[in-house]
Formats: structure tokens, C-alpha cells, sequence
């Protein structure tokens, strides 16, 4: 009886001290080092949870800033002291970004909720799946083949039919970049109306794999096709984008890729066979970061001269990964765990695994 009712609990430590010690006691040689500063379950029961030796904060104080996460069947919101505004199991499909949630399941109205888990909108009974972009809300088609743009009361601004299933999608700067199954993206403007289109070819099998659109809208990053596979730069030229820059991949993968404007858009950090691949945009070069397994999680800021990266080397092995631009990597940090999660915000990095996450600053020494 006393091994049935510990046992969890003990799992539960051993996890979290794993994530911890294995990743806390790496440093990053010579600029700086991972510090830690607090570690959280999350099968605590408590989404209010102070930091350790803290009092509870009063209800209704403000919380700050606050990160989103999502590590297995667990989602919510925290601060950057570690205090959970939500934390709660998923039921059924999972929509979320910094500001919005929402849980649906095909049936009845979407309920759109904040960080603060008080309701913000209802989007009345649709077939589709919920999407939050550039502080906007979407609802996709359930058969990925239409794009409605939502009020702020949950009405139809507009609708937008695909011509084939869509299989990437982004949105900033008032813009929403999608790319599809054969091979083409498209660009909306905010009235919904078609402002740009390309099919970058040059691969045996047509289809996006992915696609971003930097935070200004200048500029676009794709990655298409199988065999071989492109990775692709396109800048602004009046109202069109042209392509500034394009490398074969090999044979690529046939799912989605991660990929991401980082370092204030300076650079575009895109998965490659091997590894990360680096695209230094003012020097127009690629370089690779070589890394073991498959990327699992990507962080989407990069900066400070240091990009973080979580591969999966089997289902329950990871490795928390420190690359020093222009594409060195000088940390790795192995943790066990199915699922994990990844976040970085300035000098505060945020690395979840089994049922905890950490919290570890990055201090120059």
C-alpha cells in the first residue's frame, strides 16, 4: 500500500530533479552561464503556486507577464516567479497564444478565454479549428481548405476559400501568409483579399512544409518541396516579394518543419537533415548547427548571440541544446521525458519535462 500511494509522488521528484540537475549544471562557456531560479510541478492542484518559500499572492494582484505552455496533456499560463494563472488538463483540440485559449471538439460553440481563464469571446457552432495571429482571431476549416477572420464578438469579417489544403500558416504586420499541399503560398491582406502568390517548385513533390512572415512583414521564409527540399528567403520589392536567397536541402522531410525569423529577424533558424540550419540575413550565408536526433522544440527569439533548440533522441530521451551564432553549439543537456517544452524571453529561459518546469536565468560572466 505505501509503494501504490508514493510512487507517483516520487516520479513526480525524480523527474523534475533530472530536468533540473542535467540542465542547471551545464554552463555555457565563456559569455555566460544557465542559473536557476525555481522549479514547478505541475500536478500540484494549485494554479495560483508561489515561488518556493513565498507567501500566496493576494487574489486579484496582477501577475505580469505571462508565458504560455504546453507540455503533454497539460496547458496554462505562468509568470516569470513562477506563479500559474491556469494550469490544467487538455480535452479535446487545444488552441492557444500569449493573450487567447481555447478547448474544442467539433461540437457546439468555441468559448475563447484569457491567460486569466475569464472569458473574452464565443465563436458560435462552426466546423473548424480556432486560431489567434497577430492579435487577431481565425477559424480554419476543418477540411483545411477555408480561412474566416473573427470580429472581436466572434462575428465573420471575412472568408477566404483555398484552392488546395492548406499545411502552413502565419500572420503579422496585418498580413496572413498560408502555404498548401501543392506547393503554393499565398499572402491576405487585412480586408482578406489575395496580394501575393508563388509556387517556388524545383522539388519532385510539391508541397509547403512550412512558412513564417517576419514580425514587419518585409520579409518571408519557406521551406518546400521533397526531394529535393528548399529553404527560401523573399524580401519586400514594392508590392511584390522576390526571392533573395534559396539552397537545396536534399531530400528533406515529409512533415511539418520547424522555422523561425530569430535574433530581432536577423536571422532565420530553419530545421535541415543533420540539424539547424542558420540563415545569416545581412551576410546572405547559411550556416548549420549539427545536432543528434530530431528537433522537437525550436525557441522563437534567439537573441543575446545564443539560440536554444530541445532535439529528441528517442521518445523519452531529450537534450536541451545552447548554439552560439553563427551556428556553434556549446551546450548539451540531456533529460529524460516523453514530452517537453521551451521558452525564452530576454535573459529568462523556461525548460519543461515530465511534470515540471524550471526556470533558469542567463547570466553574463
Amino acid at each position: 500500500m505505501a509503494k501504490n500511494k508514493y510512487t507517483p509522488r516520487i516520479l513526480i521528484g525524480l523527474t523534475a530533479f533530472v530536468v533540473y540537475l542535467l540542465v542547471a549544471a551545464r554552463p555555457i562557456p565563456p559569455e555566460a552561464v544557465l542559473v536557476p531560479q525555481w522549479l514547478r510541478s505541475l500536478e500540484s492542484g494549485y494554479p495560483r503556486q508561489a515561488a518556493s518559500g513565498a507567501e500566496d499572492p493576494p487574489e486579484g494582484r496582477p501577475l505580469g507577464e505571462l508565458i504560455p505552455f504546453r507540455l503533454g496533456p497539460r496547458f496554462g499560463y505562468f509568470d516569470s516567479g513562477g506563479v500559474f494563472s491556469l494550469s490544467r488538463e487538455t480535452q479535446g483540440g487545444l488552441a492557444m497564444n500569449r493573450d487567447f485559449w481555447a478547448l474544442y471538439d467539433g461540437e457546439g460553440a468555441i468559448e475563447v478565454r484569457n491567460p486569466q481563464d475569464e472569458r473574452v469571446i464565443t465563436i458560435a457552432r462552426n466546423q473548424g479549428y480556432p486560431l489567434f495571429m497577430d492579435g487577431r482571431f481565425f477559424l480554419l476549416g476543418d477540411e483545411l481548405n477555408y480561412l474566416t477572420a473573427l470580429d472581436s464578438s466572434g462575428g465573420a469579417e471575412w472568408t477566404y476559400d483555398f484552392a488546395a489544403p492548406i499545411t502552413g500558416i502565419d500572420a503579422a504586420a496585418g498580413m496572413v501568409l498560408t502555404g498548401f499541399l501543392d506547393g503554393t503560398v499565398e499572402i491576405l491582406d487585412s480586408q482578406g483579399r489575395r496580394i501575393f502568390d508563388l509556387k517556388p517548385g524545383g522539388s519532385r513533390l510539391a508541397a509547403i512544409y512550412a512558412c513564417r512572415i517576419s514580425r514587419d512583414g518585409s520579409r518571408l521564409a519557406i521551406v518546400s518541396g521533397y526531394d529535393d527540399q528548399r529553404f527560401l528567403l523573399l524580401e519586400r520589392s514594392g508590392d511584390s516579394w522576390k526571392v533573395a536567397y534559396h539552397e537545396f536541402l536534399s531530400d528533406g522531410f515529409r512533415r511539418d518543419v520547424h522555422l523561425a525569423f530569430v535574433d530581432g529577424d536577423r536571422r532565420v533558424a530553419f530545421e535541415r537533415e543533420g540539424g539547424i540550419g542558420i540563415y545569416d540575413i545581412a551576410g546572405r550565408r547559411v550556416y548549420q548547427a549539427d545536432l543528434e536526433g530530431r528537433v522537437y522544440r525550436l525557441e522563437d527569439r534567439g537573441d543575446g548571440n545564443l539560440l536554444f533548440a530541445i532535439t529528441a533522441l528517442s521518445e523519452t530521451r531529450k537534450e536541451l541544446v545552447a548554439i552560439r551564432y553563427p551556428g556553434t553549439v556549446i551546450m548539451r543537456a540531456p533529460f529524460r521525458s516523453r514530452y517537453a517544452f521551451l521558452e525564452r524571453q530576454g535573459e529568462r529561459l523556461y525548460v519543461g519535462g515530465g511534470s515540471a518546469i524550471a526556470s533558469f536565468s542567463l547570466e553574463r560572466r
